[in-house]
């Protein structure tokens, strides 16, 4: 039955079928391995995890259930164990009394969970419901929504994968874009995966738009715009990728969605006297900036251009469709989005984002438009002849230039290298010539059913992902919340917040659950410093207020710490 399995006659009934799943049941244990994980439990709760089970209702008859599945993931990103494989690294028995069992999966029986689970295909259903409430929680606040992608670099050889550009490794490179939706202080609202190289801009009107428009329309109704005019029902902050002032117009017109972002091609300077000294919030921090604004047309389309000046005398210029706020609000809001690189980076080594879940390949739609691989070889050849033709002729008119003056007897040596540089252009020049006449009969798009075998486009799988992608989000966001929580009681929250969460992730806790009075205590083990443990004796009071339920029980968490004096003997 494996290490650390205590509860056989379960186990026998759910070989044998007749068990759904095994219930949370909590034993008297003193030094739990990595227990202090039970002190996220309510955040990840409040975030919306038990979502998980409205969506998915449940999953094949067997030990492990859905409720234990979805806590189980999420203390092992809170724990960073980034993939199942890791779990061969823990103690079972211990991971398993956490969650009120007597030991967790192995690797191989987890990703068969995983499996059964995104076989319903609903982590976009998932992803909803939870996003949904994050946006709520706004309330009627001005909602501004952070759009940028991430991508994963693909090193296997089983897909064939589109090649987009990394600019964190400056290479083109196969792998897939994820686009994440998050707010200015970096937390995630959706996340959604693009099939192949899809630009920013059909992203954001076929995917990310529709999905906001569901999660808002509790909050701001169709009235409220035809009241005032110059409201926007939200704003899309996102950088230069997706810069088109057609675009900009249609998300104006038609959605009423307004936009922040840079200007492209800025070739002109505002008069440096009109700037203005002014403060501004930046990812939560108030920061000095020098300001000025005009109303500019971009095509035919009326928007607001704002202006950095830094004190090397750059402009930096920011374009929005609002109507309403103030330049350093806008202004502040836009150099917030330097905190989705932020969450990026977090995410990359501390939640392994760019980790495969599950193995295997889909298609693609055949009749979707990819750029024709034969033109894009052809392009290739084209650019890297007229670099080579441009580097001649400036190597023959060096030439020229510098024996201008020289006599016929000194002329030739100098005419003989001329003679075989205008060979050599005549070559090149006709080799560009034949590129071009090839570009004019190959199709710069092509179906990808048009395609050579062998060479069709695919994707990996997408849903295991997005699901994976979802619980990470609720992970995230339980552990800022634990981090905000640490605002009152500990002086360096914003520079070691999350260092002291992942302190009490990893510090061992005794389980003393008493079933007469409906109760489970977590008491928390001493941390690495006085003040740290005094925050998490604050935190533990603040904790208790919640009266929370452990998912699948009766017992009401109570949280408590122990001073090493305190402590009691395993």
């Amino acid at each position: 039955m494996g290490v650390g399995a205590t509860r056989e006659m379960d186990r026998v009934s759910a070989s044998v079928g007749t068990l759904q799943q095994a219930d949370p049941l909590f034993i008297s244990a003193n030094n739990v391995c990595n227990a202090g994980v039970l002190l996220l439990l309510p955040a990840l709760i409040s975030q919306g995890l038990l979502k998980g089970i409205a969506v998915y209702g449940s999953i094949k008859k067997g030990y492990y259930g859905l409720l234990s599945i979805l806590l189980l993931l999420s203390f092992m990103m809170l724990s960073r164990i980034k993939t199942p494989e890791h779990l061969k690294n823990c103690k079972p028995g211990e991971l398993g009394k956490v969650l009120g069992l007597d030991r967790v999966p192995e690797a191989r029986c987890l990703r068969n969970k995983i499996k059964q689970i995104v076989a319903y295909k609903k982590a976009n259903e998932f992803n909803h419901a939870v996003s949904e409430i994050w946006v709520t929680e706004q309330g009627n606040e001005m909602l501004f929504f952070y759009v940028d992608g991430h991508v994963r670099v693909y090193h296997g050889r089983n897909a064939t994968l589109t090649k987009r550009f990394v600019s964190r490794e400056k290479l083109c490179l196969a792998g897939t874009t994820d686009y994440w939706i998050n707010n200015e202080m970096g937390l995630p609202y959706l996340v959604v995966t693009g099939e192949l190289n899809e630009k920013l801009q059909s992203i954001i009107l076929n995917e990310v738009v529709p999905e906001l428009l569901k999660d808002i329309e509790k909050i701001v109704s169709s009235d409220a715009l035809e009241k005032n005019p110059a409201q926007a029902r939200f704003i899309l902050v996102f950088d230069r990728e997706a810069y088109d002032s057609a675009f900009f117009k249609l998300l104006w017109e038609k959605y009423r969605i307004a936009i922040v972002t840079y200007k492209k091609n800025v070739k002109d300077k505002w008069d440096e006297s009109g700037f203005k000294e002014c403060s501004a919030m930046v990812i939560g921090k108030t920061v000095a900036l020098r300001l000025q604004q005009r109303e500019v047309y971009i095509g035919d389309f009326m928007v607001r251009e704002i202006r950095k000046l830094t004190e090397y005398g750059h402009q930096t210029s920011i374009i929005t469709t609002m109507r309403q706020g103030s330049m350093e609000f806008i202004a502040g809001k836009m150099f917030s989005r330097w905190s989705q690189e932020n969450f990026f980076q977090y995410m990359m080594q501390n939640y392994g984002i760019d980790k495969l879940t599950e193995y295997g390949i889909e298609e693609v739609n055949p009749d979707k438009l990819v750029v024709n691989p034969s033109y894009r070889k052809n392009e290739y050849s084209l650019k890297k002849l007229r670099e080579k033709l441009a580097r001649v002729k400036a190597r023959f008119f060096n030439i020229v230039e510098e024996n201008m003056d020289k006599s016929i007897d000194e002329l030739k040596d100098v005419l003989e290298k001329e003679s075989k540089l205008q060979e050599t252009m005549k070559l090149l020049e006709s080799d560009v010539a034949s590129c071009l006449e090839k570009r004019k009969s190959t199709a710069s798009h092509i179906r990808i059913k048009d395609m050579e075998a062998g060479s069709q486009f695919n994707k990996l799988k997408t849903e295991s992902r997005l699901f994976m992608n979802v619980l990470r989000m609720i992970a995230y966001r339980a552990e800022t919340s634990m981090v905000n929580l640490l605002g009152d009681c500990y002086s360096k929250a914003k520079d070691e917040g999350r260092m002291l969460v992942k302190e009490i992730v990893k510090t061992d806790a005794d389980l003393q659950p008493d079933y007469e009075n409906k109760t489970l205590t977590v008491r928390l083990h001493s941390l690495s410093t006085p003040r740290a443990n005094k925050a998490a004796e604050q935190i533990c009071r603040f904790l208790n207020e919640t009266e929370t339920v452990f998912p699948g029980t009766e017992l009401r968490l109570i949280y408590q710490t122990l001073s090493n004096g305190d402590m009691q003997p395993g």
